[in-house]
């Protein structure tokens, strides 16, 4: 546990990316007009969650008036609108909404991590963004596998979205873990056994593009949270 907090404190204090610390503070100055009376957190995201988790969730990055705003994954947006109410709705959450970091949220057996801890403009980070920011999510992973291993506890990984997928496998793969040659293409819904008792799931991103256009509907995202409770138990 106190590796992942010392963990969460150096990603707070990241300038790797010129680009990204430019964009997330100037967002944060000039804010937008519906948040203008918000103090903008402008800073990377940290992972958010139970130390203790049986379920890793990966995103893609803070939106630029979510959690560049919230300090908090998947916080004040869309995206985390769905995601909690499903997390909610699959008892791993203790409400089904994320508005701010002192609302009370608390994630039950699950830990919110993204790619990428800084608001990309456009929503789209760069090739040497998504590898200065590896090595934070390869710690985490490292963190919850070697921590599922020894405490011999099931464990699941849910990644949102096709880049989510596919860097989540470069690092899988990185730290010698069993898949599958060749790789399985992304789709919704796939569940990829590493080891008898941790698999990888994928989901659709709850991103607007996706739930807007009926791409990703609740019933959809619902039904992998249903996978992984049948994969993990109570």
């Amino acid at each position: 546990m106190k590796g992942l907090q010392e963990l969460q404190a150096r990603i707070i204090e990241c300038r790797r990316c010129p680009r990204l610390v430019e964009w997330r503070e100037k967002v944060a100055l000039e804010k937008t007009r519906r948040f203008s009376d918000w103090a903008y957190w402008g800073k990377p995201v940290p992972g958010f969650g139970d130390p203790q988790a049986r379920l890793l969730v990966i995103g893609l990055a803070p939106a630029a008036h979510g959690a560049n705003r919230t300090g908090r994954m998947f916080t004040g947006d869309r995206s985390g609108d769905w995601l909690y109410r499903a997390l909610f709705k699959a008892g791993f959450a203790n409400q089904s909404t994320s508005e701010h970091r002192t609302d009370g949220l608390q994630l039950q057996d699950c830990y919110i991590t993204a790619l990428c801890r800084c608001a990309p403009p456009a929503n789209k980070p760069t090739a040497d963004e998504f590898s200065n920011c590896r090595e934070y999510l390869e710690a985490e992973l490292n963190y919850f596998l070697h921590f599922w291993e020894t405490s011999n506890k099931k464990g699941a990984i849910l990644c949102l979205g096709q880049l989510s997928y596919q860097h989540t496998l470069r690092i899988l793969k990185t730290l010698k873990m069993n898949l599958p040659n060749p790789t399985i293409k992304f789709r919704h819904g796939l569940d990829l056994e590493i080891t008898a008792d941790i698999h990888l799931y994928t989901s659709y991103h709850p991103s607007q593009q996706n739930t807007f256009t009926g791409r990703l509907t609740e019933e959809m995202l619902d039904g992998v949270f249903e996978k992984i409770r049948a994969q993990i138990g109570k």
